[in-house]
C-alpha cells in the first residue's frame, strides 16, 4: 500500500531507540526526511533520519529548542510524533502511592505530558499551515492501571484526553490528533538489563528472561505474545497518512488483546 508519505517532513521524538526508532525508519522508508530527537544520538538514529538533536524533552526548553531545529532543518512539519515517554529504570520506584515520591510524580508527568504540551503547541502553527497529523504515543495504563511506577498511568491518561481535545479544537483547522496505545513491546524498557522488566523479575525472584518468557500469559495478551517496536511504527505511519484521512480523535490500542473492556 502506497501511503502517499514521500516528500512529507515529520518530527519524531524520542526518536534515538525501541518505538521512536522503528517509527524513524518507516516513515524514512515511506520518503518522509524524519527529523529525531533524543537525549543520545544513535547510530542507528543518525542513518535513519535526515536530521538529529540531543535535546531534554523534559523540559520546556528542549522541548523549544528541539522544535526550532526541526522547523529549521525541515521547512516545516507534516508530522508530530510525540512517543518520548516512560522514564528512567533505574531510577523509578515500584512501590504503591505510599512510597512514591512527589519528585518522581513531577519527573514523571514532566516527561511523559508537559514536555509533549510544550512540543505540540510550538509546532502546531506548522502543522495548521500543512494540515499535518500529530500521532502521540500513550499506553494501555491509560485504560487499566496497573502496578508499576506512580504517576506513569496517570500522565498516560492526561496525554490521552489532551490528545482527544486537541483533535476537536483542530480537527475543524486539518490538523488530525491521534493516539496509539500500545501494551507491552519488545523493547529495551523490557528486555534491558536495568529496566522495568528487569525490576519486576527481580520483585518475582525470577530470571528476566524466565519473567518475559512467562509474561504474555500472566498479562492475560490473547495473542500470546508482546508487541514488537515494528509493529507499532507501521500503525504509526499509516496514521501520519492521507489513507487514514478520516480518523481523527481516536485512541487506537496494539496489544495483543490484553485490554478486555470494550
Amino acid at each position: 500500500m502506497d501511503l502517499g508519505l514521500n516528500g512529507k517532513t515529520a518530527l519524531v521524538t524520542g526518536a534515538s531507540r525501541g518505538i521512536g526508532l522503528a517509527v524513524t525508519e518507516a516513515l524514512a522508508a515511506e520518503g518522509v526526511r524524519v527529523f529525531g530527537v533524543a537525549r543520545t544520538i544513535t547510530p542507528e538514529l543518525e542513518k535513519a533520519a535526515a536530521g538529529t538533536v540531543s535535546a531534554d524533552l523534559s523540559t520546556g526548553a528542549g522541548a523549544l529548542a528541539a522544535v526550532d531545529a526541526a522547523l529549521a532543518e525541515l521547512g516545516g512539519i507534516d508530522i508530530l510524533v510525540n512517543n518520548v515517554g516512560g522514564g528512567d529504570g533505574d531510577k523509578l520506584t515500584l512501590g504503591g502511592f505510599l512510597d512514591s515520591s512527589d519528585e518522581q510524580w513531577r519527573e514523571v508527568f514532566a516527561l511523559n505530558l508537559f514536555g509533549v504540551v510544550t512540543t505540540m503547541r510550538a509546532a502546531l502553527p506548522s502543522l495548521i499551515e500543512r494540515r499535518g497529523a500529530i500521532v502521540n504515543i500513550s499506553s494501555i495504563n491509560a485504560r487499566v492501571p496497573a502496578v508499576g511506577p506512580s504517576g506513569y498511568s496517570e500522565a498516560k491518561a492526561a496525554l490521552t484526553a489532551l490528545s482527544k481535545r486537541l483533535s476537536e479544537e483542530f480537527g475543524p483547522q486539518g490538523v488530525r490528533v491521534n493516539t496509539v496505545s500500545p501494551g507491552v513491546v519488545g523493547t529495551s524498557i523490557w528486555r534491558g538489563p536495568d529496566s522495568i522488566g528487569a525490576k519486576f523479575a527481580a520483585a518475582g525472584g525470577v530470571p528476566q528472561e524466565d519473567f518475559l518468557a512467562a509474561l504474555p500469559e500472566q498479562f492475560g495478551i490473547a495473542s500470546r505474545r508482546i508487541t514488537e517496536p515494528q509493529e507499532v511504527a507501521d500503525l504509526v505511519a499509516f496514521l501520519s497518512s492521507e489513507r487514514a484521512a478520516n480518523i481523527v480523535g481516536a485512541d487506537l490500542v496494539i496489544d495483543g488483546g490484553t485490554v478486555k473492556t470494550l
